[in-house]
């Protein structure tokens, strides 16, 4: 019994510890064999753009998005702006009227992705480009975020977020983001990226899936993509950033929103089967998405076994004492300020946030509306 659970236990510190450093290194060996370089921006065509945001009540920042759209350095007959509004109960349509965006559309309450559906069912562009009501592109962002479609390969592009901090946050998510942005890099330079982000991103209108909309298009459309013979890649030069939710709090709550979604998709979809994927690519998608958002289920095997182990030498008194510590950093950056605190604490915020997302989807499903978190708007 006791060889049953020292396997449990290892085997699970082992995907941990794969995860969330052996990944990366491995992902970092082999994109210096094989990189893919990108379109060259001067050179590359400037398609005809249909740009849809999905917002829902979002009169506070929806003038300010239209306009930082409306100043994007890109051609003015091959750009369109399109507002989806999700339902809205305020000023959101009158007030992206007022600031100049070219089409408006007034759905019903559906959620984002069916907005977004609607949207792209009503464009004319070549290309449909995607962003967030709270993202501010940088002017030359588009036509970055298009230059890799000059590749007939490549059917999706994302491009990179950066979070604006509020003083005093003690949100780390900054940090993690750009350790994922590393990580998405060596990705896209091999196989291709295993999820996008919807503050900037890009698809070719031939490519596009209208999704069910309980399912997320920041972590479907790549792989669904992939199994139709696209690409899917991430272009670091086009920018956006966005305000971070300023409370681990708050972070917490959207995390746990969106992995009920990126759950539902791992289980109930085509995601997790290695039929259309290149081999490299299933690779990544086993350890990117599988064993990342399967953290906890790991942790928690980690540590039952190390309690079982107690009695087994000092080495399982060092494992619990490193697992207990994790869990004391966590608690104490609630109180204490320090940095190996907070980021303890936003560790355990976002481990803690999958479990929960499992859990929501397992007991009622994925909501299909959402709402902006406090702090962000």
């Amino acid at each position: 019994m006791t060889t049953v659970v020292e396997i449990a236990f290892w085997i699970a510190v082992g995907l941990l510890l794969y995860t969330h450093l052996g990944y990366p290194l491995l992902l970092a060996g082999l994109s210096r064999l094989r990189r893919s370089p990108g379109a060259p921006v001067g050179t590359a065509p400037t398609p005809t753009v249909t740009l849809i945001v999905a917002a829902h009540d979002e009169e506070a920042v929806i003038a300010g998005w239209v306009r930082n759209a409306l100043d994007l350095d890109y051609r003015p007959d091959g750009l369109g702006i399109v507002v989806a509004c999700d339902g809205c109960t305020d000023a959101t349509a009158e007030r992206a009227r007022e600031a100049g965006a070219h089409r408006v559309l007034e759905l019903e309450r559906g959620g984002k992705v069916a907005a977004l559906n609607a949207a792209a069912a009503d464009a004319r562009g070549g290309v449909l480009a995607f962003s967030d009501a709270n993202a501010r592109w940088q002017p030359d962002a588009l036509r970055r975020l298009v230059a890799p479609l000059a590749d007939p390969e490549v059917g999706y592009v994302c491009g990179q977020v950066s979070f604006t901090v509020h003083e005093g946050t003690a949100n780390e998510e900054g940090l993690y983001w750009r350790y994922e942005m590393a990580v998405r890099q060596m990705e896209s330079d091999l196989a291709g990226i295993t999820a996008g982000n919807g503050a900037i991103n890009a698809v070719r209108r031939e490519a596009y899936i209208a999704l069910e909309p309980t399912r997320g298009q920041d972590i479907s459309l790549p792989f669904e993509l992939q199994k139709r013979g696209w690409r899917a890649v991430y272009e670091p030069s086009a920018r956006a950033s966005e305000p971070m939710a300023p409370t681990i709090e708050g972070e917490f709550r959207r995390k746990r929103r969106m992995m009920a979604g990126a759950w539902n998709t791992i289980l109930r979809t085509s995601l997790l089967s290695p039929r259309g994927y290149r081999p490299l690519y299933a690779l990544q998608i086993y350890s990117h998405r599988l064993l990342r958002y399967a953290t906890p289920i790991l942790h928690l095997v980690a540590l039952a076994a190390n309690v079982a182990l107690l009695g087994e030498g000092a080495l399982y008194v060092a494992t619990l004492s490193a697992q207990l510590a994790l869990l004391g950093a966590a608690l104490l950056g609630a109180v204490f300020p320090l940095r190996p605190f907070r980021i303890a604490r936003y560790y355990a915020a976002v481990t803690l946030a999958s479990a929960a997302g499992l859990w929501d989807l397992l007991r009622g499903g994925v909501p299909r509306t959402w709402e902006s978190v406090e702090g962000t708007r």
